[in-house]
């Protein structure tokens, strides 16, 4: 709680304004990260919002909580925005934290921390509260980000046709260049600038999490951060005589879900909602992709900032750079509450001599949920309009989804794959595939070293296996190619040919 208070307690004193917090009428939390994870969710406060409100002299304020997901700060502010707008609520202050690494190190010691528990009654959630993944994702290791989000990565690979070489230097640099901004940002967890040789280069202190990321390329989880933000209107703003200078207004915001399943995404390197979500919010603000002056693309991993890119239109290694704080593997990767630090650093870039236009983009779960926020110094020009949320997501919920193969057994296509790792070295391969009718498989691999070296080695993607079930647990053996095949994808249109006995670079896109 003290972390809480001193975020919400600098937020409220930045307005200026010696009214502002008795004038809050709604408190509305970033749900903790661990929140819900069985065992340790009981130890956490049940109503933060209550215990924040009381001591900072807040009467009676209407209580919030968002849902589990980094989506869940720009989606609370997108939702207050309408709220505000309608004369719902006055003042809204929105607050999240996360002591992660506090949590872990009294686990490690054994301190008692019953009393961080509170007792009390949870306040209304906003948002869909929903499992992120199917039983058999979360069968085969598809529950934790850190495998996920590497499937997407390779795929997104083989989609670009470049070698893995290329690939894992392209990461480097836009991590290098994320590490450079945390560099100079004092509330960064690591303010040190990392060279691309460094992020890529495995070594004790730099080992592999889940191919083919190493741990420089991983999101810091064990962070001590909270931040703050109040809203309010115009008119209440000069009512309680809130300097001009001091406003950033939010002038487009959307939020959209993609097909929720991953095993369900026909294309595992796209997002179909981030690409409606942009398109939505340049519409509502007038402002093109070139008039954004600052940008920060949620980054938990570098394909979650690929792939966003690419939907908006933006060049990863874009001059103007993806992150104003430094990004999830350098400032830091506070749980739920990521994006409430970027939404409070868009602010202040945006208010102190920098101005112009700031698009954050945020993300939950495995690139499911989508908010997209535009923020400004400069005044809209046209009167607020509710967003089209439900419009767009009619358009991703009338998209074709894959069948999942309710009979996994026999052969198989690997459409992409990772190897988690532990910290003696290789412990696990997961691979999705497709079987000759269409249907979506997911299955990991045997788990001895020479499978999984192997998996690596060979950049098996297009290759095909033999799919047994074992113990509940769908096994693709791959199969030594004996001589060279060709397999095609329908990814978007563009068909991919696969020669599994060349080097990855020796791919053909036509």
């Amino acid at each position: 709680m003290d972390a809480l208070y001193a975020a919400a307690s600098l937020a409220i004193a930045d307005g200026g304004s010696a009214r502002l917090a008795s004038a809050i009428d709604a408190v509305a939390m970033v749900r903790f990260i661990a929140d819900t994870t069985p065992g340790v969710g009981a130890l956490f406060p049940r109503n933060p919002g209550s215990a924040l409100a009381q001591r900072l002299g807040i009467a009676d304020p209407a209580l919030y909580q968002g849902t589990i997901g980094g989506n869940t700060p720009q989606y609370l502010v997108n939702h207050f925005a309408g709220k505000l707008a309608r004369g719902e609520h006055s003042v809204v202050l929105l607050a999240g934290a996360e002591t992660l690494a506090t949590l872990f190190s009294v686990l490690r010691s054994g301190e008692d921390i019953s009393s961080w528990a509170d007792g009390g009654t949870e306040p209304a959630t906003l948002g869909v509260e929903r499992e992120g993944h199917t039983a058999m994702e979360l069968a085969h290791g598809l529950y934790e980000p850190i495998n996920t989000y590497p499937l997407f990565e390779n795929s997104l690979r083989h989609q670009l046709a470049v070698s893995e070489a290329e690939h894992t230097a392209h990461i480097a640099e836009l991590i290098s260049r994320m590490s450079r901004v945390a560099a100079a940002n004092p509330h960064a967890w690591r303010p040190q600038f990392q060279t691309a040789e460094q992020v890529q280069t495995v070594a004790t202190n730099n080992r592999y999490i889940g191919y083919p990321y190493t741990r420089a390329m991983n999101p810091i989880l064990e962070v001590d951060m909270a931040a703050a933000v109040v809203m309010t209107t115009v008119g209440k703003a000069r009512e309680l005589g809130i300097d001009e200078s001091q406003w950033v207004y939010l002038r487009a915001r959307a939020d959209v879900n993609d097909i929720w399943y991953v095993s369900e995404r026909p294309v595992l390197h796209a997002s179909p909602a981030i690409n409606l979500a942009w398109k939505s919010v340049s519409t509502q603000a007038g402002i093109a992709l070139d008039e954004i002056a600052h940008f920060d693309i949620y980054s938990c991993f570098a394909s979650a900032v690929h792939v966003a890119c690419n939907e908006i239109g933006l060049d990863p290694l874009d001059a103007r750079g993806v992150t104003v704080t430094g990004g999830l593997p350098c400032f830091g990767g506070p749980g739920n509450n990521y994006s409430l630090h970027a939404i409070a650093q868009m602010t202040q870039t945006l208010r102190t001599g920098a101005g112009g236009h700031g698009l954050v983009t945020a993300n939950g779960m495995y690139l499911t949920k989508h908010s997209m926020g535009i923020y400004s110094t400069e005044a809209p020009t046209r009167a607020w309009q509710d967003a089209e949320g439900a419009s767009l997501q009619q358009q991703i919920d009338a998209a074709p989804r894959l069948s999942v193969a309710a009979d996994p057994t026999g052969k198989a296509t690997i459409e992409t794959y990772t190897v988690s790792f532990g910290r003696s070295g290789p412990k696990r391969g997961i691979v999705i595939a497709r079987n000759a009718a269409g249907e979506r498989v997911i299955a990991n691999t045997h788990e001895d070293e020479a499978t999984l070296q192997q998996l690596m080695a060979q950049d098996p993607i297009g290759q095909s296996g033999n799919v047994h079930v074992q113990d509940g647990v769908n096994i693709l053996e791959l199969w030594q190619p004996r001589e060279s095949v060709r397999v095609t994808f329908a990814t978007g249109g563009v068909v991919h040919w696969k020669t599994p006995k060349l080097p990855p670079d020796n791919c053909a896109k036509t």
